[in-house]
């Protein structure tokens, strides 16, 4: 009963929040409800009661499919991070103003309770569905609250989520006609088979629609667009969460339903998710514009999780489940300095700020704790992410190019270092301009929300062993699942 307790609170809240008229108590609302997510995650996560954490339900027996939702040890971690980020970033957020509050927080909402149904469903058609509630309310607030080019950019952004969907669908109805039993349920998705040749194109359909979320080089283009003209608590929500469902989707859906063709399209996709991190870090290098920076910093670090996903090995999957968590945190941290410093300076370029360390120290030390987070300094959080999904990219048996990819994926760490301390020396150091003259430190709500954040970077980065423990066996059933051992070397 938890695991429905963790879709229902932020679903039901989000109905509520709509027929909130005053902003304050929308918001304040808001937070409460984010608050009790929190709680019952972590409750989900001390219990040992497996009953706790599954419930079924009949939803649409004549199409085989049922209300079915479970947490295993990635679920757990995805909805501990979504049940973490939200009411942070509603704290950091808290000054921001929105106009029709209700409907905006009860958005917010709405793609919580999707997020966790896609983290939590065990039915493929159920999955489908939470995908379709978690993208929804985000055409809504990015449209309604996003920037002076929203419509144009959100367009985009539909229609490559939409094509994704569509495939994703065609996919999953596929497998669904091949089961023996006619049930969309996970355990019969899994005892599938199928030629390879089927695997292959049912593959390719899968797969195009998760790395659209990701994203993957090349779909990646709607995202930039998207992350600089999102309402700035849309935009954390995008980059720390939501990139997060299509890297579920290829773990759940992909790998053990079509085992041999994503063994047989691993170096292919590998070399695309290589090609993005190279490719989007230098682009980072190149910006002036912050959001953009860091939109371009999370298209270089979600590749390097899609590059281990495909090496198959299990320090490196576990070292993606990691870094699944760490990098929600860490970029959700980035994005709130970004959101301090474009409300109160006016401005996200780089060339128009500088000199803050002497006028704001607490931001100034936060920040750099964060960033060095960003590029896997040693007691960070994602040190040890980082160095798993390397190890497993080098010790990966599936692929006799695991020294270059290992090589070239090195290459973002290198180039990340180069745009992150650009990044801080032009914000920070230096003569202070004219934007940044007058400038303050931070207020208490954002103070508190940078701390949180701070606090969990430092004491994962230190003892990172209870994620680990938590995706441990999960990691072992997954590979399991997909018979990878029964695989010969290419």
């Amino acid at each position: 009963m938890i695991v429905l307790l963790l879709i229902l609170i932020p679903l039901l809240g989000g109905l509520v929040a709509f027929f909130l008229k005053d902003a304050g108590l929308a918001r304040g609302w808001s937070l409460l409800v984010t608050l009790a997510t929190l709680a019952v995650s972590l409750a989900a996560i001390a219990t040992k009661q497996h009953d706790a954490l599954t419930f079924s339900a009949p939803w649409m027996g004549s199409l085989g499919s049922s209300f079915s939702i479970g947490l295993d040890g990635m679920g757990s971690l995805l909805c501990l991070l979504t049940a973490v980020s939200y009411p942070i970033i509603l704290l950091a957020t808290w000054r921001s103003g929105h106009r029709k509050a209700s409907n905006f927080f009860g958005l917010m909402l709405l793609t919580q309770a999707g997020l966790i149904g896609v983290f939590t469903a065990t039915d493929a058609l159920l999955f489908y569905f939470f995908w379709e509630l978690a993208l929804i309310p985000v055409y809504f607030l990015c449209s309604g609250w996003g920037g002076e080019r929203r419509i144009p950019v959100t367009f985009k952004f539909f229609i490559y989520t939409f094509t994704g969907s569509v495939l994703m669908l065609i996919g999953l109805t596929y497998v669904y006609f091949q089961t023996p039993d006619r049930s969309f349920s996970m355990e019969s998705f899994y005892a599938v088979a199928m030629s390879n040749a089927t695997q292959s194109w049912v593959f390719w359909l899968l797969f195009v629609a998760f790395a659209v979320k990701m994203p993957v080089f090349p779909f990646h283009t709607w995202q930039p667009d998207t992350y600089e003209q999102s309402p700035t608590a849309t935009t954390m929500v995008l980059s720390g969460i939501m990139v997060k469902m299509g890297l579920f989707g290829v773990i759940r859906w992909v790998l053990p339903v079509v085992p041999t063709a994503a063994y047989q399209w691993g170096d292919v996709v590998m070399s695309m998710a290589v090609i993005g991190i190279i490719y989007a870090s230098i682009i980072a290098i190149q910006q002036n514009d912050l959001k953009r920076l860091i939109a371009y910093s999370s298209i270089a670090h979600v590749g390097l999780m899609a590059a281990t996903v495909f090496a198959e090995t299990h320090t490196g999957l576990q070292g993606v489940m990691m870094q699944m968590f760490n990098h929600g945190i860490n970029i959700i941290g980035l994005w709130i300095v970004v959101d301090i410093i474009e409300r109160r300076y006016g401005t996200r370029k780089l060339s128009e700020l500088g000199g803050l360390a002497q006028k704001a120290p607490g931001l100034t030390i936060l920040l750099v704790i964060i960033a060095f987070a960003n590029i896997s300094l040693p007691l960070t959080n994602s040190f040890i992410g980082e160095f798993m999904m390397f190890n497993g990219i080098w010790n990966s048996d599936v692929t006799q190019y695991h020294a270059v990819f290992t090589a070239l994926a090195g290459l973002g760490i290198i180039l990340s270092a180069v745009y992150t301390l650009n990044m801080i020396q032009k914000i920070f150091f230096g003569p202070t301009t004219v934007l940044t003259e007058p400038a303050r430190d931070l207020a208490g709500n954002e103070r508190l929300a940078l701390g949180i954040l701070v606090a969990i970077i430092l004491f994962f980065g230190v003892y990172p062993q209870p994620l680990l423990n938590l995706t441990d066996g999960f990691v072992a059933d997954l590979l399991k699942a997909a018979r990878y051992s029964n695989l010969p070397m290419k």
